[in-house]
C-alpha cells in the first residue's frame, strides 16, 4: 500500500459567515436572531470618528446599542483589552461586535474571557494564556469556562484572525505577544462587507492581504498538510493573487475586495483545524509583540526569506505555490518578492523600524513560539534564526 497522508479537519463553534450584505443590516439581523439586548461595539478609532460605518451599525441596532469603545492600539495590549472589558461590563454587554482590523478582533476575543471570569486588572489575564516550553516547543493550555458573551466580527482587513480560536495579546512590560487559545473564543459569526473596506488605508489592506497569503503558503507547506488543505490553500492564493493586484490598480473594485476577503477566509482553513505553521508566522508573532511591526508587514518582510530558507526541503511544494500565483517554473521566494514589491509593500526589516541590535532578542523570543518548532526545515535554536533575519535586514 502506498503512503497515505493522514489528517483531521476540525469544524469550529462558528455559526456562520455572511458576505456581500451591508454590515449594519447584517449585524442587526444577527442581534435579532440571537435575542441580544445590549450590543457593545469594539471598533477602530478611525472608523468610529472619521466615517459613518459605526454610526450606521448603532442606528440599525436601535435601543439594543449599548455603547462603543474605540481605544484598542495595535497588537491588543493587555491593559487596553481589560479597559474595554470593564466598559463593556458596565454597559451590560450581552453581545460583542468587533468592527475593524486584527487588533479589535483579537482584543475582542480576550474581552469575552475577561467578561466571563470577571477580570478587571491586566495581571488577571496571566492564568489564561498559553505557555510554550522553550526546549520541546510543546504548548500547555489552561482550562477555563468558555465565555457566554459571544463575539461577532466585521473585519476591515485581511489578517483572517476572526476565524481562529486564538488571540494574540501583548504584555507591554515584556514587549512580548502572548497567545490565548480556547475553542470558546471563536467568534460566533463573521460579516464581510467589501463596501466598508474602502476606508481601510491601502497599506493596511494590501499588507494584511500578504498576511493571508502567508497563511495559505505555510498551510500548503505545513508538516501537517493534507489534500483538503492543499486545495483550499491553492485556491486562496489564486483569489488573493488576482484580488490584491486588482485593488492596487482600482481601490473602488468591490468585486476584487470581496475576492480578497473570501481568499483570506479560506486561507485560514488549515490553521483553524490545528495545522501548524512555520517560521514566517513564528517570527511574525515576535516582530509584532517585541518590535511593534504591524501584522501584515511582518509577512511582507519575512515570507520570501523563510521560503528561501525552506526550499532545501520542500522545493516541490513551493513550485505549486508559484504556479497558483501565475509564475510556473520560478522560485516561490522570488515570485513572492516581486509580488509584494509590486504592491508597494516593505521588504526589509530596517524599513519597518527594526534595528540591527534587535535581531538577537527577536531570534531568542522566537524560541517561545511553538510554530518555530514546526517549521518544515528544522530550526534548532535562535542562532539559526539570526541569519534569516539578517538576510532581509
Amino acid at each position: 500500500m502506498t503512503d497515505v497522508r493522514a489528517g483531521e479537519i476540525i469544524f469550529t463553534g462558528m455559526d456562520r459567515v455572511i458576505f456581500g450584505h451591508p454590515a449594519a443590516e447584517a449585524v442587526a439581523k444577527m442581534a435579532d436572531r440571537l435575542g441580544a439586548k445590549r450590543v457593545f461595539l469594539l471598533t477602530s478609532k478611525t472608523l468610529n470618528r472619521e466615517t459613518d460605518v459605526v454610526r450606521r451599525i448603532a442606528e440599525a441596532l436601535g435601543p439594543r446599542f449599548a455603547g462603543v469603545h474605540d481605544e484598542m492600539p495595535a497588537h491588543s495590549p493587555r491593559d487596553a483589552v481589560v479597559a474595554c472589558a470593564n466598559k463593556a461590563r458596565e454597559a451590560g454587554c450581552d453581545l460583542l461586535v468587533s468592527v475593524g482590523g486584527g487588533s479589535t478582533t483579537d482584543g475582542g476575543k480576550v474581552v469575552t474571557i475577561c467578561l466571563e471570569h470577571d477580570i478587571r486588572e491586566p495581571d488577571g489575564l496571566e492564568p489564561f494564556r498559553t505557555v510554550v516550553d522553550q526546549v520541546t516547543g510543546k504548548r500547555s493550555f489552561p482550562e477555563y469556562r468558555a465565555p457566554r458573551v459571544r463575539q461577532i466580527c466585521v473585519p476591515t482587513t485581511l489578517s483572517g484572525g476572526e476565524f481562529h480560536a486564538r488571540a494574540g495579546v501583548t504584555e507591554p512590560r515584556l514587549r512580548l505577544k502572548q497567545a490565548y487559545i480556547h475553542p470558546g473564543i471563536i467568534p460566533l459569526a463573521v460579516i464581510f462587507d467589501p463596501a466598508i473596506t474602502v476606508h481601510t488605508p491601502e497599506w493596511l489592506w494590501l499588507s494584511t492581504g500578504i498576511r493571508a497569503v502567508d497563511h495559505a503558503v505555510e498551510t500548503y507547506c505545513s508538516i501537517d498538510g493534507n489534500t483538503y488543505f492543499d486545495s483550499t490553500s491553492l485556491q486562496a492564493l489564486r483569489l488573493l493573487g488576482r484580488g490584491l493586484a486588482a485593488v492596487k490598480r482600482d481601490p473602488t473594485d468591490a468585486a476584487a475586495r470581496l475576492d480578497c476577503q473570501i481568499g483570506a477566509w479560506i486561507s485560514m482553513t488549515g490553521i483553524v483545524s490545528g495545522t501548524r505553521m512555520g517560521a514566517s508566522h513564528a517570527i511574525g508573532h515576535v516582530l509584532g509583540g517585541s518590535a511593534g511591526v504591524p501584522h501584515g508587514y511582518t509577512s511582507c518582510v519575512m515570507l520570501p526569506a523563510v521560503l528561501a530558507f525552506n526550499a532545501a526541503v520542500n522545493a516541490d511544494r513551493q513550485a505549486e505555490i508559484s504556479a497558483a500565483l501565475g509564475a510556473s517554473g520560478q522560485p516561490a521566494s522570488e515570485v513572492l518578492d516581486r509580488f509584494i514589491t509590486g504592491l508597494g509593500m516593505p521588504r526589509r526589516l530596517r524599513d519597518v523600524g527594526v534595528k540591527q541590535e534587535d535581531l538577537q532578542r527577536i531570534a531568542t523570543n522566537c524560541m517561545l513560539d511553538d510554530w518555530t518548532f514546526s517549521n518544515p526545515r528544522k530550526i534548532n535554536g535562535a542562532q539559526e534564526i539570526v541569519p534569516i533575519l539578517q538576510s532581509v535586514f
